[in-house]
């Protein structure tokens, strides 16, 4: 099985290697773009393009993407929050993206939507259609796929547009001051360390709102509103002013209470979406209860010394 999709140039994109724009077109590497290239998959003007030519104004590409042969086994506990004709909301499991990409073979929120029978808009990047949002590999909660051209044209313009509102729950360690504040903190990708974030000089603007919920000894539950959506912007933001998410070892979290209590990520949940619905215009609100890892841990927290209830 494949796909296929002509494609205009864009104005932005003439002067440009194939095999750069169609990453910028297509949300693929440009490894990944430069082997359709070597395979013949990537026509300009019905003829095989080089990955090196560069694109014309009236060049018309044409790129078949085959589909993968070992496709990720669908996710059994991803529940439905959601769902009409034009948006499905999901509760992401933890452990699940939202779609495929380089380096990931495991569960994604697409794969298993197409595994339930949903039927996606093909509006989007190949690998990426539907999606006008996404939630960390190891952030769970509500995360939304658009069903229709009509939403997804909507919804994608309304995350962009910071219209939407994003609540997550985190529990971070010590106690936040003030208990309610905003971070407003340039973040960007680690100058040393790999795949790691980090408010740096010269990073994209990033603004975390948030608010105390309940304080215990050495952490609090805190409510977090995102004004923007940078990489990882909640661990880096409560990182940078010395409160990690609670689990998060890799932003500088404590291993031996993420291990005391069972955690084996960071303690945060996306637990609310307030949007308008694209095609009625009303107003709506989505809600992810806690999953269990993270409802036991903040037992433990709250009753220290004791048992978590299950």
């Amino acid at each position: 099985m494949s796909s296929s999709r002509m494609l205009p140039v864009p104005d932005a994109l003439v002067g440009e290697r194939v095999d750069a724009a169609l990453a910028r077109m297509l949300g693929l590497s440009r490894s990944r773009c430069a082997e359709l290239c070597a395979a013949g998959l990537v026509l300009i003007n019905a003829v095989s393009a080089d990955k090196s030519a560069r694109l014309g104004a009236d060049d018309v590409i044409e790129v078949t993407i085959p589909e993968p042969e070992n496709k990720p086994a669908p996710v059994t506990d991803m529940e439905i929050l959601y769902d009409d004709d034009d948006i499905v909301v999901v509760d992401k499991p933890v452990g699940v993206a939202a779609h495929t990409g380089p380096g990931w073979e495991g569960p994604t929120v697409l794969g298993n939507l197409e595994a339930a029978g949903y039927r996606i808009t093909s509006h989007g990047p190949p690998e990426r259609q539907g999606i006008v949002h996404r939630l960390d590999v190891g952030t769970s909660g509500a995360m939304m796929v658009a069903k229709s051209e009509l939403a997804y044209s909507v919804m994608k313009r309304a995350f962009k547009e910071r219209t939407i509102d994003k609540i997550y729950h985190a529990v971070v360690a010590g106690h936040l001051d003030p208990p309610s504040g905003t971070i407003d903190a340039p973040i960007g990708r680690h100058p040393s360390r790999e795949w790691r974030m980090a408010v740096i000089d010269g990073g994209k603007r990033a603004v975390t709102h948030y608010d105390t919920l309940e304080l215990m000894a050495g952490a609090q539950l805190t409510e977090v509103h995102l004004e923007t959506g940078r990489t990882h912007q909640i661990r880096v933001h409560m990182a940078a002013v010395g409160h990690p998410c609670v689990g998060d070892t890799f932003y500088g979290a404590d291993p031996t209470q993420a291990q005391r209590l069972g955690l084996t990520r960071q303690w945060l949940h996306a637990v609310r979406l307030g949007f308008a619905h694209p095609r009625t215009g009303m107003p709506m609100t989505v809600s992810s209860p806690y999953p269990r890892d993270l409802r036991d841990a903040l037992e433990q927290l709250r009753h220290p010394g004791g048992s978590s209830r299950r």
